[in-house]
């Protein structure tokens, strides 16, 4: 005997489907969708999207990076998982509102008329009178009052009764439908304007993101986007004079170019500034042009306020420097010449050195950004000063300040603006770069003290670390230029040690003892400029680091503090020679003793000592700067906007009445009583019970009583 399983597989898989279906309309399965999505709306926030993916790698390290990425975390409303889950949530609301907007439309229609005395009599608000007047009489006057309440009712005979039966509020229910059909709406629109519609192009028509840089006039189609594409983000960089009719999209792996329907102009960019310097306000003056029909429209484009043409809305990001030309003097940072040279180059270009460069064509220097205006926090975290108005340090302070962080201090706050700055990166021949940032003029810090701040990076992302390098008498770095090439003259080392050996003894001192504090001086000096080590068979340390070191090998750790304070001493007297030295060699007079001076010494010997730190082969001084502004401007196509906000709309509109309208319901059931008259039997309910409605159904109850006892 055979059997047949035909029934029990269909009715398996109706099940199936009906658990489906049940599970994911569930509200649990809603709010859990809706709480992951949150928790994915906060890492998005703290997490800064769309880096480059090495700024990440210096943040994170390799292997948290590489996580990260591979979970989207660095695009995350853009990844397929986020996607994914905003797909769910709206098939998980759409089928909660299908199966349950049908039955709440039945009932908002229904007056539930069907309703017997006993019933009614079960009711937890109830009343019931008796009165003089007639059965008819008494309908007239009760469907007047009910009418006046702003209910709707409908009057029915039934069983030799009459039955009023009345609603209001009962649009409370289309809230609920309004606020989950505003959820589904909202996450088509979000859809709409990510970049899905991106993917399926890439997917669909082959196209994909470019790795690299290239002219954008030369990208082939493959990675191109149609002017027609109906949603985007992009932006686009403008120098003043110039025109694009592309935008950049950013991808994790690489760029796609989207094309314009139109061409974008920068006639000029307006930037005002507080009394600070920090920007208050820019705005563009731009030319968009259509090539269809040659329409041109100048626009004026702010942050907040774009010109929108063509369904392209036109924001104003940001700005940056659009090539501006520098002129600059450069000044060696390594041997013992010191004779400056010109130099000169462009924002976003590469130039080589020029003769008498130290290094000639071993270096390359790669303009990348130029400031007019910084404002700046200038503290030199100087504490207890000394009878010079010089901040006392102590050797291990000294050492602790080594490219001390120029940052802002966060207790210590004198803003104003310092003026211009160029960034630049210098690079080898084996690709390895350091990024510089130097100040055109001094700064004057706390005491009065005027110095050049030039700053190095070793990553992108990382804080600049200032090289203070102290401004001479004409406000220039030419008189510490010359004292550091002194100081890796092995001649001038020895003659400023001779002098400071005879200048700080008296005279008729024992020959034995000036030879000796003379050696003493000269090697200290040669320490300090890293022409001999520590240890013998030790690489030389060079700086204040190489003093420090010495004094931990030859001196007891009790005494220690108070050799490195004659140590500094020692090597200010013989830096200060060494300058008398340069400036000789330069046909300058002799420098007078006094306290700029000596301020200039001190400071000197901690920006030489910081130079071996440094890093760089030159130092470039600007001169004068040619200024070319450009604009960031953000470009997008957002269909899905107007969805958003009609989502946006019912979704207020269904909150409002879900908690601000209640549903009511009265009935109220009429009979003839035996000596003529009639009675009257009330009910009423309501979706969320409340004091205000006990205050209403205690207010009906007696006007209906008045109203029942009147003849």
């Amino acid at each position: 005997m055979s059997v047949s399983t035909s029934g029990m597989q269909v009715k398996g898989t109706q099940r199936w489907f009906r658990d489906s279906v049940e599970l994911f309309s569930s509200m649990r399965f809603a709010i859990s969708l809706l709480t992951v999505l949150a928790i994915a709306s906060i890492v998005g926030t703290v997490l800064k999207q769309g880096d480059p993916y090495p700024n990440y790698v210096n943040q994170f390290g390799p292997f948290w990076a590489d996580i990260f990425r591979a979970l989207g975390l660095f695009a995350v409303y853009s990844s397929w998982w986020f996607l994914t889950i905003l797909g769910f949530l709206m098939i998980s609301t759409s089928l909660c509102v299908i199966r349950n907007a049908p039955k709440m439309i039945a009932d908002i229609r229904s007056w539930r008329d069907h309703v017997r005395e006993g019933s009614l009599r079960a009711f937890g608000h109830k009343a019931e009178y008796k009165g003089p007047s007639p059965r008819a009489e008494m309908l007239a006057r009760l469907t007047q009052y009910v009418g006046r309440r702003g209910y709707r009712l409908v009057v029915r005979e039934r069983d030799g009764a009459t039955l009023i039966a009345a609603k209001a509020g009962a649009v409370n229910k289309i809230g609920y439908i309004f606020a989950h059909s505003a959820i589904v709406i909202i996450c088509l629109g979000g859809l709409v304007d990510s970049d899905l519609l991106i993917r399926f192009q890439m997917h669909l028509f082959g196209k994909s993101p470019l790795q690299g840089n290239a002219v954008i006039a030369q990208i082939p189609e493959d990675h191109r986007l149609s002017s027609g594409n109906p949603a985007f983000r992009g932006y686009s960089f403008i120098p003043e004079g110039s025109k694009s009719s592309t935008a950049i999209l950013n991808f994790q792996d690489g760029s796609l170019v989207q094309d314009l329907p139109f061409s974008i102009e920068l006639k000029k960019f307006h930037v005002d500034y507080y009394s600070t310097g920090m920007p208050k306000l820019f705005a563009s003056d731009i030319v968009v042009t259509d090539p269809d029909n040659g329409k041109t429209m100048n626009a004026t484009v702010k942050v907040n306020e774009p010109f929108i043409y063509k369904g392209v809305a036109i924001y104003q990001s940001s700005f940056e420097d659009g090539g501006s030309k520098l002129k600059l003097t450069g000044y060696p940072m390594t041997g013992s010449g010191s004779a400056p040279f010109d130099f000169s180059g462009e924002v976003g270009g590469k130039t080589a050195l020029k003769a008498g460069a130290p290094g000639k064509g071993d270096y390359t220097i790669e303009f990348s950004d130029f400031r007019a205006i910084n404002v700046e926090n200038i503290s030199n975290g100087s504490g207890e000063r000394d009878v010079r108005g010089v901040a006392r340090r102590s050797l291990s302070e000294d050492l602790s300040k080594h490219l001390g962080s120029g940052a802002p201090s966060a207790v210590d706050k004198n803003l104003r603006n310092v003026g211009p700055s160029v960034q630049y990166k210098v690079r080898d021949t084996a690709g390895q770069a350091k990024e510089y940032r130097n100040y055109m003029l001094p700064i004057r810090v706390e005491g009065g003290e005027r110095v050049f701040m030039t700053g190095v990076r070793d990553t992108p992302d990382g804080p600049f670390q200032y090289l203070r390098i102290p401004a001479d008498a004409d406000g220039s770095v030419k008189q510490w230029m010359m004292l550091r090439a002194a100081l890796f003259d092995a001649g001038a080392r020895a003659e400023a040690a001779r002098r400071f050996a005879a200048q700080s003894l008296p005279a008729g001192s024992a020959p034995e003892l000036r030879a000796q504090l003379q050696e003493s001086a000269k090697r200290g000096l040669d320490l300090f400029a890293a022409a001999t080590p520590v240890v013998a068979g030790r690489e030389p340390t060079g700086g204040l680091q190489a003093i420090a070191e010495l004094v931990g090998e030859r001196v007891p750790q009790d005494q220690q503090s108070s050799a490195a304070e004659m140590f500094r001493r020692i090597l200010d007297g013989t830096v200060w020679q060494l300058w008398q030295i340069a400036r000789e060699r330069s046909g300058l007079p002799v420098a007078a003793s006094t306290p700029e001076n000596d301020r200039f010494t001190h400071t000197a010997v901690n920006a030489l000592s910081d130079n071996f730190l440094y890093g760089a082969p030159v130092f470039l001084q600007l001169d004068s700067f040619d200024q070319i502004q450009a604009s960031v401007f953000q470009l997008t196509r957002s269909p899905g906007k107007k969805i958003v906000y009609l989502g946006s709309l019912l979704l207020v509109l269904g909150i409002f009445s879900m908690f601000y309208v209640r549903e009511r319901r009265l009935w109220l059931w009429l009979k003839d009583t035996d000596d003529g008259g009639s009675s009257v039997l009330m009910a009423a309910s309501t979706t969320r019970r409340t004091m205000d409605f006990d205050k209403e159904f205690d207010r009906m109850k007696a006007d209906i009583e008045t109203l029942v006892a009147k003849r």
